[in-house]
């Protein structure tokens, strides 16, 4: 047992999913169910009415508003509530894959009762997360409309230039901030804490982290489009049919059985994307701390002991950011005094 490589990284998180099924994909199918369940009754609801044009085109302007303004702030909610759900899953399942290092299976309900305790600090960082999100954006567009007011110019050459740079800023804070769902749910911490010792791992590491998530995102991004596109070839195919011949209700019943099976069908391929990738990086969350704090030693003897057999590898081992989990070798007592 060692710090990992790129290919066992990748190799370790298809094997976590592969021998934790019922916890990994159970989580990715939670993680992926809000938007799922929200875009099969949209389609569905589409498919079976007709095309939503007309409709909209009856609308009074004030109708149409207040339609325009209740949908957003729905999506708004939706989308929230979707990274919350995203947050949480993504902690609970380190602990499989925290499990899997030693070669333990774990179940959804053993999941659960493992990092359960960790649920209210994991809401808590989601919130934190896109609380600083939002206001990082509205602080780039608070001050692009203050530089304009001031310069009187106009605001294309500065939002070409601030936000960009802002994409950059918020995306090396991800990257910086990536372990901390990890480190909550594997070493008990609360939101900041999670956070600074997500910092603390990542420090020094930010281009290799970046280009696993990379590599890995292409990868599950590549493959799920290579699935998606003929399921969705063919909902739109008899969507079509269906509506350029005026089909019955019963043939529009079929064509929204259809969309919402494709809609299931592009849930599940989400829902082992979204386990894959989270394995992809808990397993560098473990590696971080296998180079910083030498927990790859002190899970050789977890092993060799057969210590808490039911526990969270790396739970009880140091985590004070650079400490190592084994005594001086005899002949270096400390240095007192």
């Amino acid at each position: 047992m060692r710090p990992l490589l790129f290919g066992e990284i990748v190799d370790g998180a298809f094997q976590a999913v592969r021998r934790n099924p019922a916890a990994m994909l159970g989580a990715g199918v939670i993680a992926q169910a809000l938007g799922s369940v929200t875009t099969a009754v949209v389609r569905s609801g589409v498919v079976s009415t007709g095309p939503l044009g007309p409709w909209l085109e009856s609308l009074a302007p004030a109708d149409a508003v207040s339609l325009g303004l209740g949908v957003a702030g729905a999506a708004m909610l939706l989308s929230l509530l979707a990274i919350l759900l995203s947050v949480v899953m993504q902690g609970f399942m380190a602990v499989p894959v925290a499990r899997s290092l030693l070669n333990r299976p774990t179940g959804f309900r053993q999941m659960w009762t493992l990092a359960r305790s960790r649920t209210g600090a994991l809401l808590a960082l989601a919130v934190v997360l896109v609380l600083g999100a939002v206001a990082a954006v509205a602080l780039a567009v608070a001050a692009t409309v203050a530089v304009v007011g001031l310069l009187d110019r106009s605001a294309g050459v500065l939002l070409v230039i601030l936000f960009p740079l802002l994409a950059v800023v918020l995306l090396w804070l991800a990257i910086r901030f990536q372990a901390a769902p990890s480190a909550i749910a594997v070493e008990e911490l609360g939101a900041f804490a999670g956070l600074r010792r997500s910092w603390h791992l990542t420090g020094g590491h930010w281009w290799r982290i970046f280009g696993i998530t990379l590599v890995v995102g292409l990868l599950v991004g590549v493959i799920t489009q290579v699935i998606l596109i003929p399921v969705n070839l063919l909902g739109q195919g008899l969507g079509g049919t269906v509506f350029a011949q005026g089909g019955d209700a019963g043939d529009q019943a079929v064509n929204a059985a259809v969309v919402v099976l494709g809609t299931v069908v592009a849930a599940l391929v989400a829902a082992v994307g979204f386990a894959f990738q989270t394995s992809t990086v808990a397993l560098v969350y473990l590696d971080l701390r296998m180079r910083k704090d030498g927990l790859d030693l002190a899970l050789m003897r977890q092993l060799e002991s057969g210590a808490e057999p039911g526990g969270v590898p790396g739970r009880t081992a140091a985590a004070d950011g650079g400490s190592r989990p084994w005594p001086p070798a005899p002949g270096w007592p400390p240095v007192r005094g």
